[in-house]
């Protein structure tokens, strides 16, 4: 039986209020019994206070190479966020403070962002340069003729195409890896819900709607039992 029975994945745009409004109406309306979102553990902390959220351009050139992708990765966010009136990851607070009304676990499934940030900095060097050429946009205004968020949305699978092809490491390393990552971590959620005596679990996943179709690949053909060595632990 595919995996897909169990799993419900919400591709959401991680600015979009539109994307914030399915992920609590999914929620509420299919009751799941375990809620699962494409954070890792450090990520959490920001997002939810535990931790100090945004860093300057000054205190990231600290950390190297590293503290600057993360602060250009996150400007991109928050211009876009800007943008559609909605601050980067509100769509995954939502999910968060909807599994605490539910009362239901919260699992975060994405790989931790040392490993993904790690992966950008050993790409190629053209990768890298193209993309250090092209990430200076972020720190610019953004052009007014942007069009709506219907529109975004509709342009977003030609966007990852042109991604995949200017960029096939970085393609694999951010989304290919991290869609087999993440599908193994729902695999492990749905087999612990199913040993617990729970003969038909509901899973709400949230992920980037970029990721959505790559993991529902690999949980429809998805049939044994999970690999050996995946766990994955829920935050409440």
């Amino acid at each position: 039986m595919s995996y897909l029975r169990y799993v419900k994945l919400i591709g959401t745009m991680h600015v979009s209020p539109k994307s914030r409004d399915e992920v609590l109406r999914t929620i509420l309306s299919e009751k799941p019994h375990a809620i699962a979102v494409e954070l890792d553990r450090a990520r959490f902390m920001a997002m939810t206070g535990g931790e100090k959220r945004g860093l300057s351009l000054e205190e990231s050139l600290k950390y190297g190479r590293k503290g600057l992708v993360n602060y250009l990765l996150a400007k991109l966010e928050e211009k876009l966020g800007e943008e559609f009136g909605m601050a980067p990851g509100g769509e995954m607070m939502a999910a968060v403070e909807a599994s605490r009304l539910l009362g239901v676990p919260l699992y975060l499934i994405d790989e931790d962002i040392n490993l993904i940030l790690g992966r950008i900095l050993a790409a190629p060097f053209r990768e890298k340069a193209l993309l250090a050429l092209e990430s200076l946009a972020v720190l610019l205004p953004l052009g007014a003729g942007r069009g709506t968020e219907e529109d975004l949305m509709g342009e977003y699978r030609v966007m990852m195409l042109q991604f995949r092809r200017r960029y096939p490491y970085l393609y694999r390393a951010l989304v290919t890896e991290r869609n087999e990552v993440m599908a193994r971590n729902l695999i492990s959620i749905v087999d612990s819900l199913l040993a617990a005596g729970i003969k038909r679990p509901r899973v709400v996943a949230v992920v980037g709607l970029g990721h959505r179709n790559g993991i529902e690949h690999i949980l429809d053909r998805q049939r044994g039992v999970i690999a050996l060595g995946t766990s994955v632990r829920g935050v409440f």
